[in-house]
C-alpha cells in the first residue's frame, strides 16, 4: 500500500505517493528523476547518496521515503542558483577534486552541511565531515582543499 508524502524538494514543493519500504535514494532517483544523488553501496557505508534533510547531511538510501514527509531535502540539483554553480560546485571544477564524479555529490553536500554549520572548519573538521564519503579516485587531498577554498569564498575571506 502506498502513502502519500509532502516535502519541498530543492525549494519546490512534492506530494506523491510512495511505496513504504521506498528509500528516499529511491524516491528522488526513479519518481522525481533527479540522478545527482547516486545509488553506491545502499548500506549507508559509502555517501554516494548523500543529501541534506532538514539541514543536516543523511545517507538517503538508510532513509525512507516516508520518513521525509513534511521534510526539506536538498540534492545536487537544487545547489547551483540561477545557472551559475555554488561556491562548492565551483571549487571542485577549480581544484580538480572532480575525477570520476561519482561520490562528488555526496561530497558536496556533506561540505555543505559542514559549512553551514561551521563557516571556517579546519582541515581535521573537514575530513571529518567527509569521513563517510568515500572516493576511489581523487586521494582526498583535491577535495580537502576545495572544501577549504570554498570555505574562504563563501565567508567573504576570499575573493571568488
Amino acid at each position: 500500500m502506498k502513502k502519500i508524502i509532502r516535502l519541498t524538494v530543492n525549494g519546490e514543493p512534492v506530494e506523491a505517493a510512495v511505496a513504504q519500504n521506498q528509500t528516499l535514494v529511491q524516491f528522488l532517483r526513479e519518481d522525481l528523476g533527479l540522478t545527482g544523488t547516486k545509488h553506491g553501496c545502499g548500506l549507508g557505508d559509502c555517501g554516494a547518496c548523500t543529501v541534506i534533510l532538514d539541514g543536516k547531511a543523511v545517507n538517503s538510501c538508510l532513509v525512507l521515503a516516508i520518513q521525509a514527509n513534511g521534510s526539506e531535502v536538498l540534492t545536487i540539483e537544487g545547489l547551483a542558483e540561477n545557472g551559475k554553480l555554488h561556491p562548492l560546485q565551483q571549487a571542485f571544477v577549480d581544484k580538480g577534486a572532480i575525477q570520476c564524479g561519482f561520490c562528488t555529490p555526496g561530497m558536496i553536500l556533506s561540505a555543505k552541511a559542514l559549512l553551514e554549520e561551521k563557516p571556517n572548519p579546519t582541515e581535521l573538521e573537514i575530513r571529518t565531515a567527509l569521513s563517510g564519503n568515500l572516493c576511489r579516485c581523487t586521494g582526498y587531498q583535491k577535495i580537502v582543499e576545495a572544501i577549504d577554498d570554498a570555505a574562504k569564498v563563501m565567508s567573504g575571506r576570499e575573493e571568488s
